[in-house]
């Protein structure tokens, strides 16, 4: 597998510039695409993203555009780093600028609504290339963390194990640290399922408990989440490692996971519409997934308890209260 030193870095939000400055700061050169010409600017001009990660220096080696095709020429690998459920119509917009047989990565944490599909399902549907051809990022990557530097884990998962290594190579830094790993399903199904927990734990956080309740509803979380993985075909022992547990727990646990926090303003009684105006306008990516994960689940016969509840209180009207007293009055059963 040939070496990667060019990378497009397709969505400059915080995760995708924070993914950027890892690379560059490995040593890749990186081109940034941004939505805004004012983003764009920023990052050229006074090498920061001022809307995403306020404060953080990036380095020389990383540059923006808002042109597709600038930022695609001569990569040796592609990053989507769009939410999960607008990466279909954005991958559509930039299929004919892909260049052939690169590696495709997806930092996209989700299922498809609709078609139930993983993101790296997706990618290869749309895009028209096999799936060894595309690769995963997932674990307890909170940006703004790795923005700073702060050390950090991650997993790159594909089933072209070369692949994996070549990306590996590409973004190791003295902070930011890989392993790789072939089980895509499970590490995407980790990835997916945690945001939709982390709402759980933060909605249970609004509503004024403890960590008994958060570390029951990550233990819990986990199992309904590697049931479903293993159904599907992944290897249970994924959700034992950084894709599955530390992704959790590092989701569930801080005040910068956008999806505890919106959990948080649930728990205090607010409705979907107050949480979002005071997420800024951003929906976390929970709230769309527990329906397609939930959908999923319906799909191959697996239960997802806290998933469900989850769905029921962001799209059903069921209440913070109503929500904890039905989990913990289910039928008792063995761990």
């Amino acid at each position: 597998m040939p070496e990667i030193r060019r990378v497009a870095v397709l969505g400059a939000g915080s995760w995708g510039t924070a993914f950027a400055k890892v690379l560059a700061d490995a040593g890749c050169r990186v081109r940034l695409l941004a939505r805004r010409p004012e983003v764009a600017a920023a990052v050229n001009e006074e090498h920061h993203n001022p809307d995403y990660l306020p404060g953080v220096t990036l380095p020389t080696l990383l540059s923006a555009t808002c042109d597709p095709k600038a930022a695609l020429h001569g990569a040796d690998a592609v990053v989507l780093a769009v939410p999960s459920q607008t990466l279909r119509a954005n991958l559509a917009l930039w299929r004919d600028l892909l260049p052939p047989h690169r590696t495709l990565v997806s930092l996209a944490k989700g299922v498809e609504l609709g078609t139930l599909q993983r993101m790296s399902e997706v990618i290869s549907e749309v895009a028209g290339v096999s799936e060894d051809q595309v690769a995963v990022v997932s674990g307890p990557n909170l940006a703004r963390e790795i923005a700073a530097e702060e050390p950090t884990a991650t997993v790159i998962a594909c089933t072209d194990h070369a692949r994996a290594v070549a990306l590996q190579h590409a973004c190791t830094t003295g902070y930011f640290r890989s392993y790789t790993n072939t089980d895509v399903i499970g590490c995407e199904l980790g990835g997916a399922g945690k945001n939709v927990i982390a709402l759980a734990c933060g909605i249970a956080t609004g509503m004024g408990f403890g960590d008994n309740t958060r570390a029951s509803l990550i233990t819990r979380g986990l199992a309904e989440t590697a049931r479903l993985g293993v159904a599907l075909g992944a290897d249970p022992m994924t959700f034992a490692g950084l894709a599955g547990l530390g992704d959790l727990v590092a989701t569930c646990s801080s005040p910068l996971s956008r999806n505890r926090t919106f959990g948080e303003h649930l728990g205090r009684g607010e409705s979907l519409a107050q949480a979002e105006a005071a997420n800024h306008g951003q929906v976390a990516e929970g709230v769309k997934s527990c329906s397609s994960i939930c959908a999923l689940g319906e799909r191959h016969g697996v239960e997802l308890p806290i998933a469900d509840a989850v769905r029921r209180v962001c799209h059903e009207g069921l209440s913070a209260a109503e929500m904890g007293k039905e989990l913990i009055s289910r039928t008792p059963r063995p761990e």
